[in-house]
């Protein structure tokens, strides 16, 4: 049996090489040469004209002697992709269960008993709180492209920001009526669309 990879996803070791073939032939169709003495280095001559960029991994440094002509690179840039921007915290989201121990445990589509009700008192004290509070901030930073991780968290998914979407701002709320046993608050969640794209 041989398998055959179509693409490869960040976090992987054909990662960055499959993204740097990609880079280097998209910026050597628009006139860019690439240095024999350091592959990460192309630079473009227009006459006194004269373009850098260097590569590291996915970070990159412009510079140049034509304003113009940086502004043209960007400009190229920024049209690369079709679909618009995707942000997504894969290698991330893997850190963090590895930290915790669940790297290899079997996916679920809902982490937690649906009709489960956290309470304060009935369960014994954290033997490390400190681990506790340093995985739940780890989880805040991930709701950045993950703005809602209480119910499901596939390690994958991120945000599309679309360049078809239209400009339109729509939201969208739901709540539990009284649900928290102690309090008596209900319990909430929104979701905020530009258009297609999940802004909060």
């Amino acid at each position: 049996m041989v398998c055959r990879l179509h693409k490869s996803l960040y976090g992987l070791k054909q990662a960055s090489r499959t993204w740097f073939r990609r880079f280097s032939s998209a910026i050597q169709d628009i006139g860019f040469q690439q240095s024999r003495a350091d592959y990460s280095l192309f630079t473009l001559v227009r006459g006194n004209s004269i373009t850098v960029i260097l590569l590291y991994v996915d970070d990159m440094i412009i510079t140049g002697n034509d304003e113009q002509e940086i502004r043209n690179l960007k400009q190229f840039l920024n049209g690369c992709s079709k679909d618009g921007i995707s942000i997504c915290q894969r290698k991330y989201t893997l850190d963090i269960l590895e930290e915790a121990g669940l790297l290899g445990v079997k996916p679920t589509k809902v982490p937690m008993e649906p009709e489960l009700v956290l309470t304060t008192t009935g369960s014994d004290a954290l033997k490390e709180p400190a681990q506790y509070r340093r995985l739940i901030g780890k989880l805040i930073y991930l709701t950045i492209t993950r703005p809602e991780i209480t119910y499901a968290n596939a390690p994958g998914q991120g945000l599309l920001f679309s360049t078809k979407s239209q400009l339109s701002l729509v939201g969208y709320c739901d709540a539990d009526w009284a649900k928290f046993p102690i309090t008596r608050r209900s319990v909430t969640g929104y979701c905020i669309f530009l258009g297609n794209s999940l802004m909060s």
